[in-house]
């Protein structure tokens, strides 16, 4: 008890990282694209899934995860879908391949 309490005194209560929450998906060339920005020390990091429904119809996913920190979601959630859009551009469906 002593201990969280000089913990909270002394900043040794730092909040830990954790997911923000997804954002509506954005359709783009047949993907979809989900921002999904992980909280880290009151910024955000920008990460989510990139999907498509696959010729055999199972969903392909592939995680996108970038160092980028922004200060705000609605920022983030931006700044995920014009990276991703052109990681899709430049991948297309290669980033779905075995790495």
């Amino acid at each position: 008890m002593l201990r969280k309490l000089l913990g909270g005194l002394f900043g040794g209560s730092e909040a830990k990282p954790g997911n923000a929450g997804a954002a509506e998906p954005v359709e783009y060339h047949g993907y979809q694209i989900i921002s999904e920005p992980a909280e880290q020390g009151g910024q955000f990091r920008v990460s989510g899934w990139i999907r498509k429904q696959g010729a055999d119809g199972e969903m392909l996913e592939h995680r996108f995860e970038r160092s980028d920190l922004v200060p705000g979601q609605e920022a983030c959630d931006q700044l995920m879908v014009s990276k991703a859009q052109r990681f899709i551009d430049q991948m297309g469906e290669g980033l779905f391949d075995a790495r």
